[in-house]
């Protein structure tokens, strides 16, 4: 899709001052066009061409581009010519949008085109987006840092696929340390994830949130645990497009956090003296037990 042409010189403003080429690393968030923020909306709305992500991101995020805006899929296009569009865009002064789908800093090859534009002198902004896994623990109605269960949430992915992963970032290696995991770019793998869950030291019992597609309107959320994974995600027939939530916390219940518990204080509001002694007590409960 290609917009029609300007009709206002490329490389200038509306004062008619040279205007320097600028690239917005977009975050469209994990699917729905409106969970993208008012910087994303305003980036692409700004922009002479807009590069998306098609496979990744709903059509409709385009409707905050110009009508004149070229439009280009990434789908199609190699580092290189979505290079030659930022060198362009330095030549000519044009705004560029380049849509990434859920969070920029996750898993987007965000960082080999900051290294190019500043190989060209090209401004760069990152707009963050909504990543899927905050997404999929919103859909799924659940925190992921329970007080008491789980206060790390670890994102990763299982070794194996197109990018080799790093000495040490072996999924069982991960499950060691029992708080909550997002693993991305797996489902394909689901035999091989719910074997390394399970001999790094998670239950076969540990709740799992399965999600697909998550905000699209084919979004799928299944709940299993690590002991069934493998056979929902056949059962489902999931391949891209799937996140996994794994850890107690996606079942716990029963514990509050004590940031508003009435004993706690801080710069806005007072401790009641009663409340403040009871949760002093029950910390050196919980210490001596430790």
């Amino acid at each position: 899709m290609t917009g029609a042409p300007r009709t206002e010189p490329s490389g200038t403003g509306t004062s008619g001052a040279p205007r320097t080429g600028r690239v917005t690393i977009v975050g469209a968030g994990p699917g729905a066009a409106d969970l993208l923020t008012f910087r994303a909306a305003r980036a692409i709305a700004e922009a002479d061409i807009v590069i998306w992500a098609a496979s990744l991101v709903r059509e409709e995020v385009l409707e905050h581009a110009r009508a004149d805006a070229e439009v280009l899929d990434s789908a199609s296009m190699s580092l290189e010519e979505v290079t030659a569009v930022y060198a362009r865009a330095a030549r000519e002064g044009l705004r560029v949008a380049r849509i990434h789908s859920g969070d920029p800093a996750l898993w987007g090859g965000t960082q080999e085109q900051v290294d190019r534009c500043a190989e060209l002198g090209v401004e760069v902004e990152i707009v963050p987006g909504v990543s899927s896994f905050s997404a999929v623990a919103a859909v799924a109605g659940r925190e992921l840092t329970i007080p008491e269960v789980a206060q790390s949430v670890i994102l990763t992915r299982l070794g194996g696929g197109k990018t080799p992963m790093p000495p040490g970032e072996e999924v069982r290696e991960f499950a060691r340390h029992g708080t909550t995991m997002a693993v991305f770019l797996s489902a394909a793998r689901s035999g091989q994830l719910a074997v390394e869950l399970l001999e790094g030291g998670y239950p076969t019992d540990t709740p799992v949130v399965i999600a697909h597609q998550a905000t699209w309107p084919e979004e799928l959320v299944v709940r299993c645990t690590v002991g069934t994974l493998e056979e929902t995600v056949k059962e489902h027939r999931l391949w891209k497009h799937t996140l996994f939530l794994v850890g107690p916390a996606l079942s716990a219940s029963g514990t509050r956090s004590h940031l508003y518990h009435p004993g706690h204080f801080h710069g806005h509001r007072r401790a009641d003296p009663a409340a403040r002694r009871a949760l002093r007590a029950a910390r050196e409960a919980e210490a001596s037990r430790e």
